[in-house]
């Protein structure tokens, strides 16, 4: 299953409402007359001082909204660490998977035993979701029969109610049995961060140290919002595009290599 990334939203004009909060904190014009001469060179010569100068609170100022599919919840663990976002994601309380697609890491992929023991588990995994979802279903249908006719005072249960308690069964057994899914089941999500975060994220997960599920995802992401904003992103990825390693002793040894990658992107 491929990672997909779409740039759903982001802030109209991007780079020159980037530029005009810039233009605001070194100049005297009122905010009447804030965008006035911000043509494409103007906006540009703004965004590189801003990043000559490290100034990243203008940055703040616009936001980038992705639609994220095929990536598993291992990745989503990690990405709402990120804490200076917003994110929906696909529930699996209230969305029964009946044949639940999964993501296979490259190293398992290229092995085919590895690759036949691991899909084995992803079938095992489907097979007891879809047993426990029924067992639980009629375990809890029959306690919410027990406590309906309780609660009303009677015998008799009319279609509606039946199909409301019915409804709330399944909803129960579907929340408690996807506590048995990997943490390669494949997920959807929303996420929506400003421009800072995302050159923060860029640093972090671009790298190599970074794992490599996540790390394609940022790379994704970086070349969706550089078709945008070029100009306020360049020079994004690892902490090496644009200076020394962070990493210390941990390096990849490759800071050359990487950096020509991200300088072409």
């Amino acid at each position: 299953m491929m990672i997909k990334v779409k740039l759903m939203e982001f802030t109209p004009n991007p780079e020159k409402v980037v530029a005009a909060a810039a233009k605001l904190c070194y100049s005297s014009v009122g905010i009447e007359e804030i965008t006035e001469g911000l043509d494409e060179e103007t906006t540009s010569k703004f965004i590189k001082m801003l990043n000559s100068y490290g100034h990243n609170s203008p940055v703040e100022h616009v936001s980038f909204t992705f639609g994220i599919e095929g990536v598993s919840r291992s990745l989503t663990h990690q990405l709402v660490r990120h804490r200076v976002a917003s994110y929906s994601q696909q529930s699996q309380r209230y969305v029964k998977l009946d044949a639940f697609e999964y993501i296979i890491p490259p190293s398992i992929a290229k092995d085919e035993k590895c690759k036949a023991i691991f899909v084995e588990a992803m079938k095992k995994d489907q097979e007891d979701y879809d047993k426990l979802v029924e067992v639980l279903k009629a375990s809890n249908l029959d306690v919410y029969i027990n406590e309906h006719k309780a609660r009303k005072k009677c015998e008799e249960i009319t279609e509606k109610e039946m199909k409301s308690l019915k409804s709330k069964a399944e909803k129960s057994a579907i929340e408690d049995a996807r506590y048995i899914f990997p943490n390669a089941c494949a997920t959807k999500i929303v996420v929506t961060m400003n421009a800072r975060e995302l050159m923060h994220f860029f640093s972090h997960r671009c790298c190599m140290r970074a794992q490599w599920e996540i790390r394609d995802l940022a790379d994704a992401m970086l070349k969706e919002v550089k078709k945008v904003a070029p100009n306020l992103f360049e020079g994004c990825g690892p902490s090496c595009v644009k200076g020394s390693c962070s990493e210390g002793s941990m390096t990849c040894g490759n800071a050359i290599e990487i950096r020509n990658k991200y300088l072409s992107i």
